[in-house]
């Protein structure tokens, strides 16, 4: 008899244990953008939660909290209740924080879980027209023989352009400048001018440049090849084994938060990267989707903090 009352007062909680599981989301999600509204990383977020919002019924609200390089909303979502309510989405910054910032406010590998890659862009390697190089080896050669003397573009010290340059340099073997402007428009628009001569710029917005003849391309910098431009090489392809940037597109947790609420996330996004609403977004901006599971996504950032960190320590690279 007691073991009959035992189990009728403990097979209401049993029952409604999965009950409860299963109302994620109960209430709407914050989705924190680092970002400024507008731009690929917010564009992308923006899409992800309407995807959310259509499939479990409960609203995705972007939060753009912009600064110090993305880490003034990557430390607050790092800091917020681990309860799947709160999600950062970042970007290849994400992955250089800590090599460029001690003092972060967050620890990028601790506080902050990967939920899913979400996509990844191609830039372009390109010089100015009046640089006698014509493909990757004859940039390089150019390079080498003129130590310091010529010039590449960023949008600023320790962003992806900036990166990819020293990344160029590093295994290359050569020392071109690094020239950083407040932007990545100010510094395509030095490059048209003249004032630098090389750049690892944005595709989409450098594409127009291109195909005027204000600019050459040489190849993209990515591991693939763009379905945008498919006849330009790769950097590895044209000569530079190895050699692979891409900027990318992730959604993060805080750490601690419950593993089948991660699961169902990740796989929401999955399902959603591979719809042809999506496919058509990610077109508009040049990105090809990355979605795939967690454990490849954290394998993903260990390797990128692992080789930005050895950049940004050989180049002397320094936040602002």
């Amino acid at each position: 008899m007691k073991n009959f009352c035992l189990l009728a007062a403990v097979a209401p909680a049993l029952i409604a244990a999965p009950a409860l599981a299963q109302k994620y989301p109960a209430k709407p999600i914050k989705l924190i953008v680092p970002y400024t509204p507008g731009g690929p990383t917010d564009i992308l977020a923006r899409a992800v939660a309407q995807s959310f919002t259509e499939a479990w019924g409960q609203p995705a609200i972007i939060d753009n909290r912009p600064g110090a390089s993305g880490n003034l909303g990557t430390a607050l979502a790092a800091k917020s209740p681990a309860d799947g309510y709160t999600l950062a989405v970042v970007g290849i910054s994400y992955s250089v924080a800590s090599a460029l910032d001690a003092k972060l406010g967050y620890d990028p590998v601790t506080d902050l879980t990967p939920v899913a890659l979400l996509a990844s862009v191609n830039n372009l390697l390109v010089v100015h027209p009046s640089l006698p190089a014509k493909s990757v080896k004859e940039l390089i050669a150019f390079a080498r023989a003129r130590p310091g003397e010529v010039s590449f573009a960023s949008g600023g010290p320790g962003g992806a352009q900036h990166l990819a340059g020293e990344l160029f340099n590093s295994v290359a073997g050569i020392k071109m400048t690094h020239i950083p402007y407040r932007g990545s428009a100010p510094g395509l628009t030095a490059l048209i001018g003249g004032e630098v001569i090389v750049g690892f710029t944005d595709m989409l917005i450098t594409l127009p440049h291109v195909k005027s003849g204000k600019l050459r391309a040489l190849a993209v910098t990515g591991g693939t090849r763009s379905s945008l431009i498919p006849e330009l090489p790769t950097v590895s392809e044209a000569g530079l084994k190895g050699y692979a940037v891409t900027a990318w597109f992730g959604m993060l947790a805080p750490a601690g938060t419950a593993p089948d609420i991660i699961a169902q996330l990740n796989g929401e996004v999955v399902k959603s990267f591979k719809t042809a609403q999506m496919k058509e977004r990610l077109a508009a901006l040049g990105a090809d989707a990355a979605a795939g599971s967690t454990a490849e996504f954290a394998a993903f950032l260990r390797n990128e903090m692992a080789k930005w960190a050895k950049v940004v320590k050989s180049a002397g690279i320094r936040g602002e």
